[in-house]
């Protein structure tokens, strides 16, 4: 609410106030600058109803005599009329004020019924091409079950990767995403976390991706699997958990020792707190002859050196990490 004083009469009264109190504190009391009360002063705009409640509290000094109470948004429509424009005064009269919870109203209104179905560029939903399946695909469903995810939402995929250990297999990441789907990820760096992350906004890729069998949201609250088509396929599931290991899974020495003779050789580990998915790939695996086990309540391992090189033969790597520190 805004007081309207006569001409020269808000002037007069802002200077009562600042014979009692210094501006500064006047300010201080409106919750406002210092320039707001000087404006006031200068008659720049019309004073607030609860400032001027707060000073005259303050400062001993009666309510002003002959003044009128006025909204907040009294000027819009008068401006609208000297300016030939009557687009406030329209909003004003349909909705009461502009802007605010009504404008809101008003628009949410407008867009369920008619806004979303106009054939409009900026809400045209961007097609992406869908690919059939494959065996790059399969191995795309295993890289966003290892280190990817859809938001909770449903409205960006994201893949999360070690800055430096995977600075390689970051670039075979984006070639295989615009190989299957035409379109270029985006690439964000956190450096407090020392990853990047590459992601997609797209949800004619989110719907594709879930009617393949992943899913929105936290893997393992969901406990998400293998989809069936790709376990029902073996060059799928091959190329699936490669996916998986290249981005969950490590290679690491164990070295032992046995009667004063030291040994050293490579395993494998791939980490999971899903346990069907888990499982999945321990059966993927058995059904490859590569022997394994699950180790603890997270882990798949592969222990023997036969296996290993198994492992390297049928599955492989396209994650150059794994492969130099098996050579190591």
């Amino acid at each position: 609410m805004r007081i309207l004083f006569k001409k020269g009469a808000q002037q007069k009264f802002i200077g009562k106030i600042l014979a009692e109190i210094p501006i500064a504190n006047a300010a201080k009391f409106c919750g406002l600058s210092e320039r707001t009360i000087r404006d006031w002063r200068r008659e720049k705009f019309l004073m607030n109803k609860d400032a001027m409640v707060k000073l005259c509290k303050a400062t001993g000094i009666r309510w002003p005599k002959n003044i009128e109470k006025k909204d907040d948004f009294w000027y819009a429509v008068k401006g609208a009329k000297l300016g030939g424009i009557m687009g406030s005064a329209v909003c004003i009269k349909k909705y009461g004020c502009i802007g605010g919870p009504n404008r809101i109203k008003g628009w949410k209104k407008w867009w369920n019924t008619r806004g979303k179905f106009l054939d409009n560029g900026l809400f045209k939903r961007k097609h992406i091409n869908k690919p059939r399946r494959s065996k790059l695909l399969a191995e795309f469903i295993g890289i966003m079950l290892g280190d990817g995810g859809i938001s909770a939402k449903g409205k960006q995929i994201h893949i999360t990767l070690n800055s430096r250990d995977d600075a390689e297999y970051i670039k075979y990441v984006c070639s295989s995403i615009e190989k299957l789907f035409k379109r270029k990820p985006g690439i964000c760096k956190r450096k407090s976390q020392s990853v990047f992350v590459i992601t997609v906004s797209s949800m004619d890729l989110i719907d594709y991706l879930t009617k393949l069998g992943l899913k929105k949201g936290n893997k393992i609250k969901l406990q998400v699997d293998i989809p069936d088509w790709i376990k029902n396929k073996r060059s799928y599931s091959i190329a699936c958990v490669r996916g998986l290991i290249d981005t969950d899974g490590c290679i690491f020495n164990h070295r032992y020792k046995v009667n004063n003779k030291f040994y050293n050789y490579k395993k494998l580990a791939f980490a999971c707190y899903s346990q069907p998915m888990r499982k999945s790939v321990f059966n993927i695996l058995y059904s490859l002859n590569i022997k394994s086990r699950m180790f603890s309540y997270r882990d798949v391992r592969i222990d023997s050196q036969e296996a290993m090189k198994k492992y390297f033969k049928i599955i492989g790597t396209s994650n150059p990490k794994h492969l130099k520190r098996y050579y190591k």
